[in-house]
């Protein structure tokens, strides 16, 4: 397999593969605002509901669902995946991240993306790394294009949402040669190289 699910380690957060046992700790921090644009993740109105979507989250094929754990108490922030993964064209996807609240605006987001790009492209070989937003979560957009992805366009009707609503998605990518100043303003922005 040419992707390997491994864990990550930064210096603020861990990557490490989700399992059933991080989804108490996501659990207290799913507030549902926080899923509102995202297909993989819908909102749980109850624990054992959340817990279902986190294992038919492990269930899905071509899907590296990640928990993000802080380093400081090893408790499950959030949780982020490779996705889309095209060995064959050395291609994958980074999306359904998501970060509880208190933690959004810290290191901790930056830190995951960065841990995700150097290892798809300095330990896979990867030339292109993509990322997928609803058109509508202009927050998300922000921090995407803050990492140094170049918005390519916009995939109309793409999918559509557990509420039925059919949303529009925009595609950024980063490809090889664009991760060194990818690399360069993460490890400014972070204040450290790993």
């Amino acid at each position: 397999m040419w992707l390997k699910f491994v864990p990550l380690e930064g210096r603020v957060i861990s990557l490490v593969p989700l399992t059933l046992d991080h989804a108490a700790d996501l659990w207290e921090l799913a507030e549902p605002d926080l899923f509102t644009y995202m297909v993989a993740w819908p909102p749980a109105p109850d624990f054992e509901t959340f817990r279902d979507i986190v294992r038919k989250l492990l269930a899905t094929p071509d899907r590296y669902p990640y928990a993000i754990l802080l380093k400081e108490s090893g408790k499950a922030v959030g949780s982020t995946s490779y996705l889309d993964v095209r060995p064959e064209h050395r291609g994958l996807e980074i999306g359904g991240t998501w970060i509880g609240k208190p933690y959004q605006g810290t290191a901790v987001n930056p830190e995951s993306k960065y841990l995700l790009l150097r290892h798809a492209f300095e330990t896979l070989g990867a030339i292109r790394v993509q990322l997928k937003t609803d058109l509508r979560n202009l927050h998300s957009q922000r921090a995407i294009e803050k990492l140094g992805a170049k918005k390519e366009g916009v995939l109309r009707k793409h999918m559509i949402l557990s509420d039925g609503t059919i949303r529009d998605s925009v595609i950024y990518r980063i490809t090889d040669d664009e991760w060194p100043e990818v690399k360069a303003r993460l490890e400014a922005r972070l204040g450290y190289a790993l």
